[in-house]
């Protein structure tokens, strides 16, 4: 299954859009850190703030060889997954899970074919994966996911819980995210990068709160792996009452900082801020108290016309669900005031125009709602990739 990477595909039509014609060469590194806040209005009315480290890297995020290309050559796994997310599928409560993600062979008649074909592909690797985690989680269930909403509203590639996937679910005991985070870190991250501060700072400070909760995952490509650690916060039943908009309210900072990795070049890329808003009904970005950076329209993209400047670029910037990337350009940090904006409900707007509407020729205006799942165990270590 091809996928793409935000991060690259920018990165390339911006080189091919300015001609190489920046004084400061443009690099693109395998490790990223992006932060992420979605609203959602839709379903769950909760606000999730996370941080995600990401490498195609076996040097930035260390796991063996061995294990990499042993979960690689297998062409029925699509993910494995370690998390301490609440109910991490349905009928897991107060445990941690490791969850190894499988296609399922349409060979298999009935559900006892495929609980027995999927628990005995993830019996081969179980006991490198707790030895990699220093766990010694033991089988729970085989679990089939039947819902694509969530990767359809997010477009991501369901690798983790669309339609189809089956889980082979391993459990242990809970451990608080706090301890968790440092123990994963300290194995997976090199100490390069843990010196090095930005994104990866502000996940370990995220993860002493109540209600963070961690995920790490290994999602084979063709020919590399992604490898994914992931730090969030849910805001319960924020989502409905916020009208302006903070991003690093919710990372619980008022500076946020790239990581002293990218001093040694320009990698505009690797560090990413990232806001997702749904809604049932239409809204719009207003007042603004950053930049937003010009951009040109590159299949169907919004691309910036220059990688150096700092700011905004929303695609699109009012409807049902918005997204806009923050981009650090050739600058180290941003403040919390750079990153505000205003969300406006259009319904009143749309509301006048109904009733105008209907006194001329009685239409209705039917707005159309974008269903989506609470963003939980499963959902962001896709984000920015899609089919």
């Amino acid at each position: 299954m091809q996928k793409k990477i935000f991060f690259f595909t920018l990165s390339i039509l911006i080189a091919i859009s300015t001609g190489f014609a920046y004084a400061q060469e443009m690099n693109l590194a395998t490790y990223q850190e992006s932060a992420q806040i979605v609203v959602d209005r839709s379903i769950s009315q909760n606000i999730t703030a996370s941080i995600t480290l990401q490498s195609t890297s076996i040097q930035e995020i260390k796991i063996p060889v061995e294990l990499e290309q042993k979960i690689r050559a297998d062409e029925r796994i699509t993910a494995v997954i370690f998390t301490n997310q609440d109910q991490c599928v349905f009928g897991v409560v107060d445990q941690s899970c490791i969850m190894i993600n499988v296609k399922r062979n349409m060979e298999d008649r009935g559900i006892i074919a495929i609980q027995n074909s999927t628990k005995m592909i993830a019996e081969t690797h179980i006991e490198e994966i707790n030895q990699i985690f220093d766990t010694n989680a033991e089988f729970h269930s085989v679990f089939v996911h039947t819902d694509d909403k969530t990767n359809q509203a997010l477009e991501t590639s369901g690798t983790v819980s669309g339609k189809g996937t089956i889980s082979a679910v391993y459990t242990l005991p809970m451990e608080d995210t706090n301890s968790m985070y440092e123990k994963i870190s300290a194995i997976l991250i090199p100490k390069i990068i843990r010196d090095g501060g930005g994104f990866y700072d502000v996940a370990k400070k995220l993860s002493f709160d109540e209600n963070a909760k961690m995920t790490f995952s290994i999602i084979p490509l063709d020919s590399k792996s992604l490898l994914q650690l992931k730090l969030s916060v849910d805001y319960s039943n924020m989502a409905s009452t916020i009208s302006e908009m903070s991003p690093l309210e919710f990372l619980q900072i008022k500076e946020l900082k790239r990581s002293d990795y990218f001093s040694t070049g320009f990698y505009p890329l690797n560090s990413i801020i990232q806001v997702i808003i749904l809604s049932p009904e239409s809204i719009n970005i207003s007042n603004i108290n950053g930049d937003i950076i010009p951009t040109q329209i590159i299949d169907d993209e919004k691309i910036p016309t220059d990688i150096r400047k700092q700011g905004w670029v929303f695609d699109p910037q009012e409807g049902e669900k918005i997204q806009g990337k923050y981009i650090f350009g050739d600058k180290t940090s941003i403040n919390e005031e750079k990153l505000t904006f205003s969300l406006e409900d259009n319904r009143a707007e749309n509301k006048n125009t109904e009733n105008k509407k209907a006194k001329l020729d009685e239409s209705v205006i039917v707005i159309i709602i974008i269903t989506t799942a609470a963003i939980a165990a499963a959902l962001f270590y896709l984000k920015g990739y899609k089919k």
